[in-house]
């Protein structure tokens, strides 16, 4: 769906408890929290930390403490770490090299000319709006099998690093469309990428590139390129793959011909004429989808082999893979999303055999955990993950898809697997066994056994794994810890050097309090976590509930990143108390918790909040008649959700980016949570916000992108319709040039002045 929460390429998700710590208690409920308990860690007047935050440090990217290093990668075969850094701790980053052995660092590469958003094609910004990607500059690179060279997209082109600090050579040259999605051969010898819908391969050490598949440009079809839904709603990023033996290359041909075109205009522009208008070929729940096909072609070019996905068309290509003898291995989804098969491929004549099966009744959430043995006696077996128990598990499967051994099971979540060590027989892997609210890194034998620890500090943790499976780099983060990179011991988790510490001058100027983690029931008994930012003084305090809410998604985490929410501590310093709750439906708690809001969004996470409201009440913590809601996305859909449906509990709304009627969003995300308009109409009905108008008692603010291909103005100007005809005011908020990511310094300034004024008019005590 729309702008996930960060942890980027990822999501973020999350545990509770009482009040999180080291020593905090499993389980439990915190019924008795008072205004007073509440009070007792909250910010003292004379505090630093209780100085008002500028609007433009609320707006300002990256966040504090943020700015670290990341995209590490460990040389192959060598003693290099490479990474990205920006050298002011800005947005704009280069390529720097860290010496294993001697600890010293170096620059490697950096952007020819200022860094910036300007000078890239629209293919390349919508291709960032994907990936959630702010940073500018050197934003991608990529080390050759061999250890040899290193490759780094820049503005369209290619460039090569013959050597570790060799200066860039342009393999690739900028063209009149940009070269998108460039990957090395295994070889290391020849470089693949897309240009103007067709699929190219060059040698690395220059010269001609060869186009490799025909028949797309100009038609309206790609070759070699992921469709919107692969990338925005499958996490699938690719549109080709290259064989093991780089003698041949899987690519998708993608048709959306068919799909009637959705035209975007660019209103703030300028001038009119060319640039002024975008079409997107966006495929809405319901209506069909693009077209899709897998093809198998030479390196040198030549004809195509296309494979048998079998006779059902209306299916999503949702990973591709190669096993280890050169066959692939590809995963089909069924369009209702309840259904995934494994495939093996035989490239030369297309046949399939299926290996495996998975059905659920709620949906299927897809992995990456697929992994090809290669080595001993498992040589030929796969690594797979399942959720049919409700939480996601590894498994061992033979090379005919046969379970051989389970090898994690619990009532918690196998994420995803950062090494198979098959030297040592063991897979490392990232996990909440210690928690929700929590990420760390476990090894598990191939052979079964108990699961071991190895990361030790609490908190959230993204690591990369050297080859040999002996160190990983740790960037681990938490509540009261800024991030922190540092090079670890893979067997026992000991430190072995501190690669990046914390030394953004904000993080003290801010003093920023950390929010505190506690339980709630719901209702029906449901166990919820929130996370209080308590402002000075004696409460009750107006609230103002901050929310996303949507599935596949979670916030509430031990993570920096609620720590530098600056809207929320703004307000928190302004009088206001702000609460997040993770609802039904957020990740990392289990199919059951996630699965609660099947066919029916807009029901369970409704009530979920407003029985976070009546907590705080409950507690002495929050003014009954004195709340607010704001949200982005999903969570701007739930803001006008909560407002309609619960005109006594919600006062006022910020509602960014809305979607106000699932039959417009698109087909991939939407039907995965709520079957097709066609099948389920009630659920389609009750889920739009335009429903509900009726009950709109108090304040709505709608704020919006003007060229948001993602969840479009019309989400926003068909609830504006039904406002006037059911004769309820609201105020509106467009940015012209923006997407559904908010990017302009200016606009997002504009933005915190406007929704700061409006909340605090709305929440005025006699208001």
């Amino acid at each position: 769906m729309p702008v996930r929460p960060a942890s980027h390429a990822a999501g973020s998700r999350t545990d509770y408890a009482r009040l999180i710590g080291d020593d905090a208690p499993p389980g439990g409920c915190d019924a008795d929290m008072t205004a007073h308990d509440a009070n007792r860690d909250a910010p003292r007047r004379d505090d630093a930390s209780t100085r008002p935050i500028p609007i433009e440090e609320v707006a300002r990217y990256p966040r504090p403490g943020t700015a670290v290093p990341l995209g590490h990668r460990f040389q192959p075969g060598g003693r290099l770490l490479t990474y990205l850094a920006s050298p002011d701790g800005g947005l704009g980053q280069c390529l720097m090299g860290h010496d294993l052995d001697t600890g010293a660092n170096e620059v490697l590469a950096v952007p020819p000319g200022p860094a910036g958003e300007e000078q890239l094609s629209l293919e390349e910004r919508l291709r960032r709006e994907r990936l959630r990607q702010r940073a500018v500059g050197i934003t991608s690179y990529a080390w050759s099998d061999d250890g040899g060279r290193v490759m780094v997209p820049l503005l369209g082109a290619i460039h090569v690093m013959d050597a570790p600090g060799n200066a860039l050579r342009e393999v690739v040259p900028t063209g009149d469309h940009p070269a998108l999605d460039a990957r090395f051969s295994p070889s290391g010898l020849q470089i693949a990428f897309v240009r103007d819908a067709e699929l190219h391969v060059v040698p690395v050490e220059g010269g001609a590139a060869v186009q490799i598949t025909t028949g797309a440009r100009g038609t309206g079809r790609t070759n070699g390129l992921a469709e919107f839904v692969a990338q925005e709603e499958m996490e699938r990023l690719r549109g080709y793959w290259w064989a093991p033996d780089s003698s041949c290359l899987a690519f998708t041909e993608v048709d959306e011909t068919h799909i009637p075109a959705y035209r975007i205009m660019h209103q703030g522009k300028a001038s009119v004429g060319y640039g002024a208008e975008e079409d997107h070929r966006y495929p809405f729940a319901g209506a069909p989808n693009a077209r899709v096909r897998l093809g198998v072609v030479a390196a040198a070019g030549g004809d195509v082999v296309w494979m048998d996905l079998g006779a059902d068309e209306d299916v999503y290509l949702a990973r591709v893979g190669w096993f280890a003898d050169g066959a692939l291995a590809v995963q089909m989804l069924n369009r209702e999303q309840s259904e995934l098969r494994l495939l093996r491929l035989d490239p030369e004549t297309g046949a399939a055999t299926e290996l495996l099966r998975e059905t659920s009744e709620v949906w299927i959430n897809l992995h990456r955990c697929f992994r090809a043995l290669k080595e001993g006696d498992l040589a030929g077996c796969f690594l797979w993950a399942s959720e049919r128990t409700g939480f996601q598990h590894l498994e061992l499967r033979a090379a005919d898809g046969s379970l051989v051994r389970t090898l994690t099971a619990g009532d918690w979540i196998a994420e995803a697997v950062a090494r198979v060590d098959e030297a040592r027989g063991r897979v490392l892997f990232m996990g909440t066994r210690d928690g929700a609210t929590e990420r760390h890194l476990y090894a598990v034998p191939l052979a079964g056994g108990e699961p071991q620890r190895i990361t030790a500090a609490a908190g959230m943790h993204i690591v990369v794994v050297d080859s040999t499976g002996d160190t990983f780099v740790d960037r681990r983060h938490a509540l009261d810890q800024p991030p922190v990179v540092e090079l670890c011991d893979a067997h026992d988790g000991s430190v072995v050097q501190v690669l990046s510490a914390p030394d953004d001058v904000r993080i003290a100027e801010l003093a920023l309090v950390p929010p505190k983690l506690v339980h709630l029931s719901s209702r029906d008994g449901q166990e919820l976590c929130g996370a209080l930012y308590t402002p000075a003084g004696e409460g009750p305090w107006p609230v103002v509930i901050s929310v996303y809410g949507g599935p596949h998604a979670q916030r509430i985490t031990n993570g920096w990143d609620m720590t530098v929410d600056l809207r929320a501590q703004s307000l928190r310093r302004r009088g206001y108390l702000v609460f997040v709750v993770d609802n039904r439906g957020a990740a990392r708690r289990g199919l059951a918790f996630e699965g609660a809001l099947r066919h029916a969004m807009g029901t369970v996470e409704v009530r979920d909040q407003v029985d976070g409201v009546r907590w705080l009440v409950e507690q002495g913590l929050g003014d009954p008649d004195r709340v607010a809601i704001y949200g982005w996305s999903y969570g701007g859909f739930m803001a006008a959700m909560c407002l309609a449906q619960e005109p006594d509990v919600f006062r006022a709304a910020v509602s960014g980016a809305p979607v106000t009627a699932w039959d417009g969003y698109d087909t991939c995300y939407t039907e995965r949570y709520m079957g097709t308009p066609q099948s389920n109409p009630d659920g389609y009905a009750q889920g739009a916000v335009m429903t509900h108008i009726e009950g709109l008692r108090g304040r709505l603010l709608l704020v919006h992108g003007l060229i948001d291909e993602n969840v479009h103005f019309r989400h926003t100007a068909r609830l504006i319709n039904a406002l006037i005809k059911a004769r309820k005011p609201y105020e509106l908020l467009l940015f012209p040039n923006e997407r559904h990511m908010p990017r302009g310094e200016a606009d997002r300034v504009y933005m915190e002045e406007r929704i700061l004024a409006f909340l605090e008019d709305a929440l005025a005590p006699d208001a």
